[in-house]
């Protein structure tokens, strides 16, 4: 399995990016997809996840109404549309992928994700 984040980057507070995850080696189709980040010092936290269909989703608090997860399973791609970015929102951003459970798309638990990506940079300046 791979996973291929790119879209990180250097802006400003008010800014927008958004962040892709290109899937290989899984069938996408049937994979939840989930962004975490960790930013220096903290420990990795989960930011947002979508289920396998793209019809359920769940977000952290800080970052609900500003960024959005979305799903392109004919592209095997997930993206994480970050609006309004804040200073608070650097860190190494990393997509994750797990096989589809009862709770789909609602699942903010690290350990539940058994593919990870590399990670892409986002880093807002203030």
């Amino acid at each position: 399995v791979q996973l291929q984040a790119s879209g990180g980057g250097l802006v400003q507070a008010g800014d927008s990016l958004r962040l892709s995850c290109a899937a290989s080696g899984l069938t996408f189709s049937r994979s939840d997809m989930a962004w975490f980040r960790q930013a220096p010092g903290k420990e990795r936290e989960y930011v947002a996840a979508i289920n396998f269909r793209g019809a359920g989703t769940l977000y952290a608090d800080s970052v609900k109404g500003r960024f959005t997860i979305s799903r392109d399973n004919a592209k095997n791609t997930v993206y994480l549309q970050m609006n309004n970015l804040k200073p608070e929102d650097t860190a190494v951003y990393y997509c994750a992928a797990k096989s589809p459970s009862w709770a789909s798309g609602r699942e903010p638990e690290a350990y539940r994700y058994d593919s990870w990506g590399q990670g892409t940079q986002v880093t807002v300046s203030s």
